[in-house]
Order: structure tokens, then C-alpha cells, then sequence
């Protein structure tokens, strides 16, 4: 407890690095090519441009995202000779990979992976593996504290479309609410995928719902609040991350909230490197700015590590470093200690942070 007290203090006084030598080299685990290739080149450019900032050498590693290449991943790490590993867009590149990273005492740092069974196999091990991307849990979580917040005293519902994840998060919604003692006036599960959904909006109104949560995707969603407008219906209307989509037959309405990561290019805390990408013609999309918060991250833990002389794994599981993605710590169970989703409306054409929480 007292040195996870004196990293941020240990942070603010001392250079990450107090000689060159001791600077640790990363290695970027990324696809190269295939389709998923431009987001690894988004990985590679973010990462790319905080090792110059930070004087650091990166190992490119290319990932193929196939079964079984976790192995392969792990020795070409351990050969490149860096201290830690950060990318790993697919859950089979952690597969068969962290107990050997574990032997070399090299730690892992994800930027896409939810597999709720890789964390707890890492803990289970004592694997070095920490979550720089949601878990599968914070987006029901976010909703939950969402619905709490703002339709504690409002009639709503809860519909979802039937697929595994619009169901399992609707349940999960629900689950919670329950614990809270609070109850939706409406459940029900739609069919997907209709050119129209008036029955729906219909047995809506009928069950007094004024508030709902769709589980299900943006043109489902959008199908819905137009159908509203037009039975002159009003619904606000919720969703998860799935509605972070392009339009397909309908437009998505103004006034549509939805669950999801933030547009990190708009954060205060990235403006400066958001100008300096630009400038040099990188547009900071996607991966771009986690990538270079996974290498700050590296850099400052290390310079803790030094200061405090304890392993790397263990100072970026203890230390609280300010990123372009704002603050990042872990918790016990190496995930993120703040849950980086957000509520978000969509208006004029895009989703930004709602001016006043809906009541």
C-alpha cells in the first residue's frame, strides 16, 4: 500500500529514465497484414510516435490472430529482448503465450481482448496480463448506473433482439436493476432485422413505457425510434455500444443515447498529441491513442520500477499514470480501475456527451 502511495509522487519528481541503457525496449504485437491490418497499423503508428517521444526502442511483431500462434508470438518477444509486450488485438495471440512470458518475466498488456476467461485464467496463474479495453461486464455496469441515475423514476422497459449478446445484456441490465429493487414495466424480446417495428412501440405504449433499453443494433434501434415518431409515441430510447455503427436503411434519430468508449481524439488530454499526429499525417483513429497511452503506461511504470526496485509487472499494476486517454491505474484483478465507457447521444450526425443527463 505505501508504495502504490509513493508512485504518483515518485512520477511527479523523477524522470521515467535515469540512464539511456536502462530504457526498456516494447514489443508491439499487431496484425501486419490481412484484414486486419489497418488496425494494426493504427497500433503501430500510436505506439510508434510515443516511443520517439519517449526515447524507446519497439519490436514489431506481426499477429496473425490464428489458433495456436500464441506460442510463436511469446518466443518471438522473448528473442527481441523487451520487457513488455503491448497490442495483442486477438485473444488467440494470448493464448498459449502469457505462461511464457511468464517464465521470462515479460508483462502483457491488451488493447482489445474482453475474453472474461483470459483474465481469470491470468490471475488463476499469475500471469503478468492487465486490460487496457473493457471488460465483458463494464458495459452492462455503465448501463446499469446509467438507468439508476436517470430512470429511477420513470416507466421502462428492457427489449432486446434475441442474438447472445443483446439478450445477455438485457439479462444482465435486469439482473442488477433487480438487486436495486428497481423493476422495467416491459420486457420482450423482438424479432431483428424488420423493415418495421410499429407492434413493438405499440405494446410499448400500451405498458405506459416512456424509457427503453434496446439490446440490439443501430438500424434495429433506428427502426424503432422512427416507428415511434410516427405512431407520435415518445420513447427514450438506450443502447450498447452496437449502435457505434454507420447507418444502414434508416438514419438514427437526434436524441438516441447509447454506451460507449469515448471519441479520445476530443479528449483535453490529447490535444497536444492530436495536433502533433496530425501535423505529421497520421489521423488519431481507432487504436491510435490507446497504443500511445500502452507505451506511457510501459515507460512510467519502469521508471517506477527502477525509483522503487521492484518488477515491471508489478509497478504497472501499482502505478497511476496520466495518458492522451486520461487517467490509467489497475485494479486488483487487472482491469481498468475506472470503466472507460461513456453515455453518449447521438446529434447531428454524431455521438458526443449529452449536455443534460436524460430524466
Amino acid at each position: 500500500m505505501l508504495r502504490r502511495m509513493l508512485l504518483p509522487v515518485l512520477l511527479a519528481l523523477t524522470p521515467a529514465f535515469p540512464a539511456l541503457a536502462e530504457r526498456p525496449k516494447i514489443a508491439l504485437v499487431a496484425p501486419q497484414s490481412g484484414p486486419f491490418a489497418i488496425l494494426g497499423t493504427q497500433i503501430r503508428d500510436g505506439a510508434a510516435f510515443a516511443a520517439r517521444e519517449q526515447g524507446l526502442e519497439l519490436a514489431v511483431i506481426d499477429e496473425s490472430c490464428e489458433a495456436g500462434s500464441g506460442s510463436g508470438i511469446a518466443r518471438q518477444i522473448r528473442e527481441s529482448g523487451a520487457k513488455a509486450a503491448i497490442g495483442f488485438l486477438c485473444s488467440e495471440s494470448l493464448d498459449g503465450a502469457l505462461p511464457l512470458l511468464k517464465e521470462a518475466d515479460i508483462p502483457a498488456l491488451s488493447l482489445s481482448v474482453r475474453w472474461k476467461r483470459v483474465m481469470e485464467d491470468a490471475l488463476k496463474n499469475g500471469w503478468a496480463f492487465y486490460r487496457m479495453a473493457p471488460s465483458s461486464d463494464d458495459e452492462a455496469t455503465r448501463l446499469t448506473e446509467v438507468i439508476l441515475r436517470d430512470w429511477s423514476s420513470a416507466a421502462f422497459a428492457l427489449v432486446d433482439d434475441g442474438t447472445i449478446h443483446g439478450r445477455e445484456l438485457a439479462e444482465a441490465i435486469r439482473d442488477r436493476l433487480d438487486e436495486r429493487g428497481l423493476k422495467p414495466v416491459f420486457t420482450d424480446t423482438f424479432r431483428p432485422g424488420q423493415e418495421q417495428q410499429v407492434a413493438l412501440v405499440r405494446r410499448l405504449k400500451k405498458a405506459g413505457a416512456t424509457h427503453v433499453f434496446v439490446g440490439g443494433d443501430r438500424n434495429d434501434v433506428a427502426i424503432i425510434a422512427r416507428d415511434a415518431h410516427s405512431e407520435s409515441i415518445a420513447l427514450t430510447l438506450l443502447g450498447g455500444e452496437a449502435l457505434n455503427a454507420a447507418d444502414q436503411s434508416v438514419a438514427l434519430a437526434d436524441g438516441v443515447q447509447a454506451i460507449m468508449l469515448p471519441d479520445y481524439a476530443a479528449l483535453p488530454a490529447a490535444q497536444a498529441v492530436v495536433a502533433q499526429l496530425r501535423a505529421s499525417g497520421i489521423e488519431p483513429e481507432g487504436y491510435v491513442l490507446p497504443a500511445h497511452a500502452a507505451v506511457t503506461v510501459v515507460a512510467q511504470a519502469a521508471g517506477a520500477a527502477l525509483a522503487l526496485d521492484m518488477p515491471l509487472a508489478q509497478a504497472i499494476g501499482e502505478t497511476h499514470i496520466d495518458t492522451v486517454i486520461g487517467p490509467i491505474s489497475f485494479d486488483p484483478q487487472h482491469e481498468l480501475t475506472d470503466n472507460p465507457y461513456r453515455l453518449m447521444e447521438w446529434r447531428d450526425g454524431r455521438f458526443a456527451e449529452p449536455s443534460v443527463p436524460a430524466q
